[in-house]
């Protein structure tokens, strides 16, 4: 294999022999080096201790390596990859945890103990048999096939550590393979086995998913096997199509996942595609049917901005700036449609120049991956539109400098002008100068931003230092 021309893996090939044990390249790197994808982590398995090998080998490489002693594992790095090191291991679980009881084992037991037969595959570091593949569960068949199996009966492997289940349905995202029935069967049986995971584990798995290249597979299977109705039910919710007087709405969780499928086209930005999975996730909460109209769903997008930080915190995920971006995208989402529906005007552009700011783009991206009409004349109409919009978000940008705007008018200057203290009376005056700008009432400079400062004042009654109004 070309992938073992590496110069690394002669090092630690002659290192175990120094060492007296043996040593193999097992796992996730093995097994994107056969289907030809890249890889920068490499995991060594060693009949012996991992973390003396992996001394050595830092030793013969000027290598510093950091040591796990209470997981058994060192890790060091060497030019642009992260090699981990561990001992050849047995396992067996409890009931009440994902974390095993372990013992020192062979290759073998190793390969056991792995979560699906195309991450059991590896490659022999001895000098006799270096490169020799060990596939004992039929691995490469399985990478031929695009199929995701387990080494044991799945009852057993999801069972004994349930963050294999939401693997299983990342690697087919990740990788457009197909999950074994069997498999699959076995996650929707063991699905209350979720409940002894961390959220930050599931949380983590989820990310990836998202990050895959069509994440709508992966979010399918969460959904057929019952895991996402415990991990998101308000995603959940979107499901299904209810008709009154011969008019339905379209259904909500298919749209969703078509969303987030044409967005991951054109980003890999993790918080932006959350928006998108989230964007629609308050249509249940405002449903509603109209006679003579049909199906609304007002202030969905108001409603699901505030539902944003609950579904962050139910999955222990950080209440910080990403979060607040995800919260803007939804709340704004439905703006440049808006805008599409009718002329476009300045004081429109500005406005939504002014509440996205320096996320424009991500709005406009969001959008426009929000056309999911099969009509492809109805598509391209939209999608002129948006050009159109796109070309007024420069025009004004260029033009009146919203993007970051900044009132010409602070409160210390109305302070220091009228001799008042901080109060509503100023908040009143800034609200106003701002809106005047915004609608194009007035330029966004000093100079008519005073004089319409004064304007208000009079009408407040307040009176300035030097006894002008």
């Amino acid at each position: 294999m070309n992938f073992l021309s590496k110069k690394i893996f002669r090092i630690i090939s002659e290192q175990a022999s120094l060492n007296g044990v043996r040593a193999y390249v097992i796992g996730g790197y093995v097994r994107d080096s056969l289907i030809g994808r890249k890889s920068k982590d490499i995991d060594i398995v060693v009949e012996g201790s991992g973390i003396e090998l992996a001394r050595a080998v830092a030793s013969a490489t000027g290598t510093n390596v950091n040591v796990f002693k209470n997981f058994g594992t060192a890790m060091m790095r060497w030019k642009d990859l992260e090699i981990e090191f561990v001992g050849a291991r047995k396992e067996s679980y409890r009931s009440d945890s994902r974390k095993p009881i372990v013992e020192d084992g062979s290759l073998r037991d190793d390969q056991l103990r792995r979560d699906f037969t195309i991450n059991a595959l590896a490659f022999s570091l001895q000098p006799h048999d270096f490169g020799e593949l060990s596939d004992p569960f039929d691995g490469v068949g399985d990478l031929n096939s695009k199929l995701i199996r387990t080494p044991l009966e799945p009852d057993t492997t999801y069972s004994d550590d349930p963050l294999r289940m939401l693997r299983a349905i990342r690697f087919a995202s990740q990788l457009s393979f197909t999950i074994h029935p069997d498999s699959l069967d076995a996650i929707s049986r063991n699905k209350d086995r979720l409940s002894i995971l961390s959220h930050e584990r599931i949380t983590e798995e989820l990310n990836k998913i998202l990050l895959s290249p069509k994440p709508s597979v992966g979010f399918y299977l969460l959904d057929s096997t019952g895991l996402l109705e415990m991990i998101i039910p308000q995603l959940s919710k979107l499901k299904g199509v209810e008709q009154i007087e011969g008019k339905g709405h379209k259904d909500n969780f298919s749209h969703t996942l078509e969303v987030l499928d044409n967005l991951a086209e054109s980003s890999d930005n993790l918080w932006l595609r959350w928006a998108a999975l989230l964007h629609d996730i308050a249509k249940p909460a405002t449903k509603k049917f109209e006679p003579g109209i049909g199906w609304t769903f007002h202030g969905h997008d108001f409603l699901g901005g505030k539902m944003v930080a609950g579904i962050f915190k139910q999955l222990k995920m950080p209440l910080n700036e990403k979060m607040k971006f995800v919260q803007k995208m939804v709340q704004l989402h439905l703006r440049p449609i808006a805008l599409v529906q009718e002329e476009v005007t300045d004081s429109a552009v500005r406005r939504l120049l002014f509440d996205a700011g320096d996320d424009i783009e991500e709005l406009m991206q969001l959008c426009e991956a929000d056309i999911t009409s099969k009509n492809n004349n109805t598509v391209r109409k939209h999608k002129n539109n948006f050009a159109m919009v796109r070309q007024k978000l420069i025009e004004v940008e260029e033009k009146d400098a919203v993007r970051n705007f900044r009132n010409p008018v602070t409160g210390e200057l109305i302070m220091e002008k009228y001799g008042i203290p901080p109060g509503r009376e100023i908040g009143i005056i800034k609200e106003f100068i701002k809106n005047a700008i915004l609608d194009g009432v007035i330029g966004n400079n000093i100079e008519e931003a005073e004089m319409l400062m004064q304007q208000k004042a009079a009408e407040l009654g307040l009176e300035s230092k030097d006894g002008s109004l």
